[in-house]
């Protein structure tokens, strides 16, 4: 048995076409994946993570942070346009890695993508509970502590309820029909996209210049991320998670009309969109704010109060409301998508592939799925979740810029309607810089990464190895 087994091309492909009942359905244009991917990217990291960012690393210069964050996830996302046009099939990087790297990695990477897919949505959830306790309470309302905190949580409750029943309802959305989620989603993208610009063009109107100096505080006490062209870095490395969500546009690739064309529109797109965005909600927030007056976790609140916009207030909630819920939809669609293609693959239960006869989803992993991320949301804290969630992410982005040259090696001879520019300097590029920012997260966040990647690893040498439809393939032909 060889760990390092690749399972082909051609193989992918024609197991793409989905023989008894596990096809997906082909329904998803380029704009419903640009939406997807806005709709899992603008969500809790620009509602909550600008301003702390901003008041300790960076000043109203976090909007080079912003930038710098993008251009990483450029060069992953490049990578990911190649792989997803020349295998257009549901799994992202856990596909694209069983291509090129073999069995061994790809389950390492399929079982990373559940921190980014699985532990994100969980995080989203508490985020989503949170700012309806808060729509509640700006009409007189109190919410029981005990019914929307965790047991572990600084203001202990008995269980997170609202994020259990967010779940729930999207759960059931995605159980329904991915064109259905998609058409949700989409509304729910015009929504939020339609508060951020709100903010945008009411706020320019009440930006003080003032705050703007100095643009890039000075690092007075020669720390590492205090200010400065460091504070920039760390800044970066800290809003990484407003872009993450963006690679989980490829895993709808099984289920897009026109992977070839589509595929690379809606991931490159997306980033586009949202740095954009990005950019001048920055501008607007430090302008209108003091960078040093954002140290909450609610920084758009505090900039709507300074405007004296009343009834704002209420819609941005609304609007952010909106984005943490087309953020889970996303995330929970991604993960599903990757447990499917390793069920078919033999390295987990088949009940994770089975496709609902009538709704073409599969519904009894949304289910599973549904399970393992509500008791999260519903009993862990929101600071125990954040970063296991971006570095799942960054580990995969790693994993797929390395799989493209590889593959360049291996296969120079498959059709890529869209080619990664300068290879391998962009790949190498997006593995150096992912990998930094990987290593600036805290100790206790990489202790729990290698844990996770522990159990991964038990589970594939004790089941999933002797099951793997590939092994058994290796061994029939011995």
């Amino acid at each position: 048995m060889s760990l390092f087994a690749t399972k082909s091309i051609e193989r992918l492909l024609e197991e793409s076409e989905g023989k008894g009942g596990h096809a997906l359905t082909r329904t998803l244009g380029a704009g419903q994946l640009v939406a997807l991917g806005i709709g899992a990217i603008i969500g809790a990291g620009i509602f909550t993570l600008t301003g702390v960012a901003a008041a300790h690393h960076a000043g109203p210069a976090i909007v080079y942070a912003f930038i710098l964050a993008a251009i990483g996830c450029a060069f992953a996302g490049l990578c990911y346009s190649e792989f997803s046009t020349m295998i257009p099939i549901a799994g992202s990087a856990y596909t694209y890695a069983y291509a090129t790297m073999g069995e061994l990695l790809a389950w390492i990477i399929g079982w990373a993508l559940v921190l980014e897919y699985a532990v994100g949505a969980a995080t989203v959830s508490v985020s989503w509970s949170g700012t309806v306790d808060s729509i509640f309470k700006s009409f007189g309302i109190h919410l029981p502590q005990a019914f929307i905190a965790s047991p572990w949580d600084p203001n202990p409750g008995i269980m997170n309820l609202p994020a259990v029943l967010i779940l729930v309802l999207i759960s059931t959305i995605l159980i329904i029909g991915i064109q259905e989620s998609a058409r949700f989603n989409a509304t729910i993208v015009v929504i939020k996209v339609a508060v951020v610009i709100l903010f945008i063009g009411l706020g320019y109107f009440f930006i003080n210049h003032d705050n703007y100096h100095p643009f890039l505080p000075e690092n007075t006490t020669g720390k590492f991320g205090e200010f400065g062209v460091t504070g920039v870095l760390a800044a970066a490395g800290q809003i990484f998670f407003a872009y993450i969500g963006f690679d989980a546009v490829s895993t709808a690739a099984q289920e897009a009309k026109n992977p070839k064309r589509d595929m690379p529109i809606g991931i490159v797109g997306s980033l586009i969109v949202c740095t954009i965005l990005y950019i001048m909600y920055a501008l607007v927030l430090t302008g209108v704010v003091n960078y040093k007056d954002l140290n909450v976790t609610a920084p758009l609140a505090v900039a709507v109060d300074a405007m004296k916009y009343g009834w704002l207030g209420f819609v941005m909630k609304l609007g952010s409301l909106a984005g943490l819920t087309s953020v889970m939809l996303v995330m929970l669609l991604g993960q599903s998508r990757v447990f499917y293609s390793m069920s078919r693959d033999g390295l987990l239960p088949g009940v994770f592939s089975e496709v609902h006869p009538k709704f073409h989803t599969p519904w009894k992993s949304n289910l599973m799925l549904l399970v393992g991320v509500a008791a999260l949301g519903a009993f862990t804290p929101i600071a125990q979740l954040g970063n296991l969630t971006s570095i799942g992410t960054l580990c995969a982005f790693v994993l797929v810029c390395i799989a493209v040259i590889i593959m360049r090696r291996t296969r120079p001879d498959l059709p890529r309607p869209f080619k990664t520019p300068l290879v391998p300097f962009v790949p190498i590029l997006g593995v150096g810089f992912n990998l930094l920012l990987m290593f600036s997260l805290d100790s206790l966040t990489k202790i729990a990464f290698v844990i996770w990647m522990a159990i991964g690893l038990v589970i594939y040498f004790t089941y999933s190895k002797s099951r793997s439809h590939l092994q058994l393939a290796l061994l029939r032909k011995k």
